[in-house]
């Protein structure tokens, strides 16, 4: 078989041959991880000051040159993840479709319609939310759409704004994951989603292939909202791969984010060494060196400070903290560890894109066994969405 599985057997090698360097958590270690096995990688990483990492994480290729001293594979992963990006279609839209929809949302969805084959075929638009895209695709293609959403109150908003435009919009009020949902998809139609988490965009493809769609457009987000514990490959190459994904390793393509400010990477350094600093205090008072993962916490919780960032984190894992702690200690220690995880994080980086490529070419290859003709290419560029890469299958 030809197509993508060239591709994706390399990079699955790849992958395979270096998980020392990405398949692990860095929060849990109080040490990097490859002080034994690759010391003088370690000393390159400690040597590196704040710049440094600032630049190494804007500057893929650039991280990929010297870390392929210690990462002879470096440079081939990085040449792997690299995608065309597909040609845009300058399509003309009439005012008032991009009410309620905020900038850089919007901007996604005009660039994913602008690079969506035109095949005249009506759409059904998957996870549809109050179907911002679907309003797009049908203003612009002149094409009727059904819109699939779960949530109720979403279906009628984007009802009353379908209506409101004059738009041939029909809202379906559905589960994704419910087979009754198969009745929805026709062969004679062009199947899209935008952005819809995990298995959600995996049902769709299964769905599609299985009912012989004749074309489905999917840009893949949030890889690890999966309902099993592991991610389970679609494609028989994927099956074959000796990798088993945790919903923690599928979590590694999404810290790609668009290039943070000044006040969102000093507020990851609040949290993360405030989380660290808890890690090793609850280490030493259980005595008991395992990493203890704490709950999502409210922003503004920070501002109160370390001491009660700790006593709020053992109150919801049901620790009692002795009298006397003394805090200033335990928050230098999460500082300390914060710029650890950093170095880890800054390998693991190498390894975000082809991981991400990795789950796309499984994507792809599995719709290529089921006869579809397929394409992979970005939409649009990274800073509007780093998740931009479009999946588009076709049976000829």
């Amino acid at each position: 078989m030809t197509g993508y599985s060239p591709l994706f057997r390399r990079l699955d090698a790849l992958l395979t041959t270096n998980r020392e360097f990405w398949q692990f958590m860095p929060f849990s270690s109080n040490q990097l991880i490859w002080e034994q096995s690759h010391p003088e990688l370690c000393q390159w990483l400690l040597s590196l000051d704040d710049e440094a990492i600032t630049h190494f994480i804007e500057h893929g290729e650039a991280l990929a040159q010297v870390i392929a001293a210690w990462i002879p594979d470096a440079t081939e992963l990085y040449q792997l993840s690299q995608l065309e990006p597909y040609f845009l279609h300058q399509r003309l839209l009439p005012k008032g479709l991009d009410v309620g929809i905020p900038g850089r949302k919007w901007q996604q969805i005009t660039a994913f319609n602008q690079v969506v084959p035109v095949l005249k075929l009506p759409w059904l638009e998957w996870c549809a939310g109050k179907g911002h895209l679907g309003r797009v695709l049908a203003a612009s293609h002149a094409t009727p759409v059904t819109s699939l959403e779960w949530q109720k109150t979403l279906c009628e908003e984007g009802e009353a704004a379908a209506r409101r435009l004059q738009l041939p919009i029909d809202f379906v009020h559905g589960d994704a994951f419910d087979p009754a949902c198969e009745q929805h998809i026709s062969p004679q139609q062009h199947a899209v989603a935008l952005h819809a988490c995990g298995d959600l965009h995996v049902s769709l493809l299964q769905r599609v292939a299985a009912k012989q769609g004749k074309a489905v457009s999917i840009s893949p987000c949030c890889y690890h909202l999966i309902r099993e514990k592991c991610y389970q490959p679609l494609s028989r190459l994927g099956q074959q791969s000796r990798l088993t994904l945790s919903r923690h390793d599928l979590r590694l393509p999404l810290q790609e984010t668009v290039t943070a400010g000044q006040r969102v990477r000093r507020q990851r350094f609040v949290e993360v060494s405030f989380r660290l600093g808890f890690d090793s205090l609850q280490r030493f008072v259980r005595g008991s060196d395992e990493y203890m993962p704490v709950p999502n916490v409210q922003k503004a919780q920070l501002n109160e400070g370390f001491a009660d960032f700790c006593r709020w984190a053992a109150d919801k894992k049901g620790m009692i903290l002795p009298e006397g702690i003394d805090y200033p200690y335990w928050q230098q220690r999460g500082e300390k560890r914060f710029s650890l995880v950093e170095r880890m994080e800054l390998i693991r980086q190498l390894f975000r894109r082809p991981m991400e490529m990795w789950l796309v070419y499984d994507r792809a290859c599995y719709m290529e066994e089921f006869g579809y003709q397929v394409s992979v290419g970005t939409f649009c560029p990274k800073p509007i969405t780093p998740r931009n890469i479009l999946i588009h299958a076709e049976r000829k």
